[in-house]
């Protein structure tokens, strides 16, 4: 059984280098994502050389494609880091309620 790997950011220039990893890591091309979401290889690497200038929409269309998710975290609900504390809410979980 795999651990979920998470990638905190503070800047939407650090997603850059995870966008592109995560595309190396598939084994695929600017060109061949692109394709998967309907976008030439330049609109594809505008996206990976500046994600904070593409849309929300894009942006989850690419992580998608790259069977990756955008987890948000509520910093002050699990910033405890005590060993009771609980961890973050499973992909799959209801919405949350604050």
């Amino acid at each position: 059984m795999s651990t979920l790997q998470t990638f905190p950011l503070q800047a939407s220039a650090q997603l850059s280098v995870h966008l592109k990893s995560l595309r190396k890591a598939r084994g695929l091309t600017q060109t061949a994502l692109g394709e998967r979401i309907g976008v030439k290889q330049v609109r594809m690497a505008d996206i990976e050389k500046n994600p904070g200038a593409v849309s929300l929409d894009q942006l989850l269309q690419v992580l998608h494609a790259l069977d990756a998710r955008l987890l948000l975290a509520d910093m002050r609900r699990y910033a405890d880091t005590d060993a009771g504390a609980s961890p973050p809410p499973a992909a799959n979980s209801p919405p949350a309620d604050w």
